[in-house]
């Protein structure tokens, strides 16, 4: 595990004119360790990701990556340094076979100057051990990838993002859509990536998710940080409580309870 962490964040803010969608978030994510990133909808989750992923910079505040401050102008820039980031809707064709998905245009090819070809062998057969890395087992890889499970999606997503060379991999609600034993699959590859020594940022609103495989957890509300806490320091019920406004709650029973109105 590392020492120095790949990437850290002191105080970033991002404002649009009057509206402040984030402000003041610090947190680190090293190689090998997942950083989950929990917050409710409205919490600032989706800009957190923009700013990482190069959509947008950040209006104050420091990212530093492998240990050099670095300003992304465009979604190119974090790629190019080694962030790669898997949306909710992953970017997939489902009609598409699994392999071509897998590469997406940048398929191996054969042949030189301008008489080249898709490798099409090549490809599959890269597709098939890569997928084979993260657990899953496609027995052909030209059925259509609308023909996968979600979870198995993710996975063809995650895979990819490791073979073209990601350092940080950032996952966006991956979850969120599926049931219990997708959701589990999908966990089991993040555990994965990370003992392959990716950093993952696992950007969820579940607590229960992100605490089995999390070695870091921001929690935002609001657009602000609610602190950033080693899995040591922090329990799943308090992460839970803090994440879903423990005190909000409380005032709002009591209100509830002066009311008259039964919370039982």
């Amino acid at each position: 595990m590392s020492e120095t962490p790949l990437l850290q964040l002191e105080n970033i803010s991002k404002f649009y004119g009057s509206i402040t969608a984030l402000t003041g978030v610090s947190t680190q994510v090293a190689a090998g360790e997942v950083t989950c990133v929990l917050g409710d909808n409205g919490a600032g989750k989706s800009t957190f990701i923009k700013i990482l992923a190069g959509v947008h910079q950040q209006s104050e505040g420091t990212i530093r990556f492998n240990g050099e401050e670095v300003m992304f102008d465009s979604p190119r820039d974090a790629l190019d340094v080694g962030i790669a980031t898997v949306y909710q809707d992953l970017a997939m064709v489902p009609m598409m076979s699994v392999w071509r998905n897998f590469f997406l245009g940048s398929e191996p090819t054969s042949g030189i100057g301008p008489l080249k070809w898709i490798d099409t062998k090549k490809a599959k057969q890269i597709a098939k051990e890569e997928m084979g890395k993260m657990g899953i087992d496609i027995r052909d890889t030209e059925q259509p990838v609308g023909t996968l499970s979600g979870g198995e999606r993710q996975s063809v997503a995650i895979a990819r993002a490791g073979y073209f060379g990601a350092k940080l991999l950032i996952l966006d609600e991956p979850t969120s859509a599926l049931g219990v034993r997708q959701s589990g699959v999908v966990l089991k590859r993040i555990v994965e990536a990370r003992n392959q020594g990716l950093a993952v940022i696992f950007i969820t609103h579940n607590p229960r998710h992100a605490y089995p495989v999390g070695n870091r957890f921001l929690i935002l509300n609001r657009g602000r940080s609610l602190g950033s806490f080693a899995k040591e320091d922090i329990t799943v019920d308090e992460l839970t409580q803090k994440m879903s406004g423990g005190a909000e709650l409380e005032a709002l029973e009591h209100e509830l309870h002066s009311a008259g109105v039964s919370t039982d």
